[in-house]
């Protein structure tokens, strides 16, 4: 069993007053990390919110009730928590009547989760966001050596725990994974009027990973208007399957202000959808394959970390540009990744030194990964 970055801190909050909630993407191994630290213990209440009769009975709850569900449990574990109507409410009359209760709640959508949980548990919770398997948490697992030779597999086949314990059954799984997920659960969130359109915006979306993204042009493309079109990638990114990342503009007149680049938290999801699973070495889109699989390595051990660091890409009107860029307590720092070592550019562009002379820059390769991401 792989053990996974959130297991200390969710482990030390367990049998503390505060509700708990996880959110991330379905089968990212949220129910299995509670497994692994309640599967043995005793008063533990597992409920399932997929489940039409946990809806039901959650729908006319009133303490009384409650209690008498919950009975000596000391734990109440409810998964898929957004599918459950009014569950904010459930969790703080749970937190705040009965005592000695603790609720672990997890979602994949915090477009659902966070808006039915945040008001009622204002100050009742801890929340944590949980991803797919991470470089670290590999690393860990084996060993540096044997995971920086998985890169060229990963940057295939990702990083989500079924696809990498059942080698040789990737392409099945990812299949699965990507019809089961994206087009049954965000299908069915509310506010998605043209499912057909969004099953295309997803796929033009796949096919610009490392490029700037213009709503206007996108839409054109799949036949939305731009509206419509960020509405829809923020339904994509409330359930964790992109993150959009801005421009960084702080001195320059010719620095792009208002574009944004979206990358995938996963690439097997991404390849899966564009229907491209060739190896590495055979691909025209290796370069964006290598920059999504970087910046969301590094945003995912940022996330585990609680930092505070903000991520930009930079580019200018002149095509001058910086894959990622990092600004944490004033301090910047950027970076260009390079899949080939000896294609690595060296030198940072001089108008952006001169605008911030105190960067720091470095060029991120196979071969220096363990600076980045460790």
């Amino acid at each position: 069993m792989i053990n996974r970055t959130l297991s200390e801190k969710v482990q030390s909050l367990i049998g503390g007053k505060k509700a708990i909630t996880i959110m991330g993407a379905r089968q990212v191994g949220k129910s299995t990390l509670l497994q692994m630290m309640l599967g043995e213990r005793k008063k533990v209440l597992w409920m399932n919110g997929d489940d039409p009769d946990i809806q039901n009975l959650f729908g006319n709850m009133t303490s009384t009730r409650l209690n008498a569900i919950i009975g000596k449990n000391e734990v109440v574990v409810i998964d898929e928590a957004q599918r459950i109507e009014g569950i904010g409410l459930r969790i703080k009359l749970i937190t705040d009547q009965i005592p000695g209760v603790q609720v672990i709640a997890t979602g994949s959508s915090s477009f659902e989760l966070s808006n039915k949980v945040n008001e009622s548990l204002a100050g009742r919770k801890r929340e944590f966001k949980m991803f797919p398997l991470t470089f670290r948490e590999m690393v860990e697992n084996s060993d540096f050596l044997s995971e920086t030779r998985m890169l060229p597999h990963r940057m295939v086949y990702g990083y989500y725990p079924e696809v990498v314990s059942t080698p040789g059954d990737e392409r099945m799984i990812l299949k699965e994974l990507s019809d089961s997920y994206l087009y049954k659960d965000i299908l069915s969130l509310e506010g998605v009027g043209k499912p057909e359109k969004l099953v295309m915006l997803i796929k033009a979306l796949a096919l610009q990973i490392g490029s700037q993204v213009a709503y206007s042009e996108i839409g054109r493309l799949v036949g939305l208007d731009s509206k419509t079109v960020e509405k829809y990638i923020d339904i994509l990114e409330k359930s964790f399957i992109i993150f959009r990342m801005p421009s960084f503009s702080r001195n320059l007149r010719n620095e792009l202000k208002t574009t944004r680049k979206i990358f995938f938290w996963d690439l097997g999801i991404r390849n899966a959808v564009i229907g491209n699973l060739s190896q590495v070495e055979n691909r025209q889109d290796t370069g964006a394959l290598w920059e999504n699989f970087v910046i969301a390595e590094r945003k995912k051990l940022l996330a585990y970390q609680d930092s505070f660091a903000q991520s930009y890409f930079w580019r200018t009107k002149q095509q001058k540009e910086i894959d990622y860029i990092e600004e944490e307590d004033g301090r910047i720092r950027a970076f260009e990744m390079k899949w080939n070592p000896s294609k690595s550019a060296t030198k940072c562009p001089e108008s952006f030194i001169s605008a911030y002379p105190d960067t720091e820059y470095k060029v991120i390769t196979p071969d220096n990964i363990e600076k980045f991401l460790l």
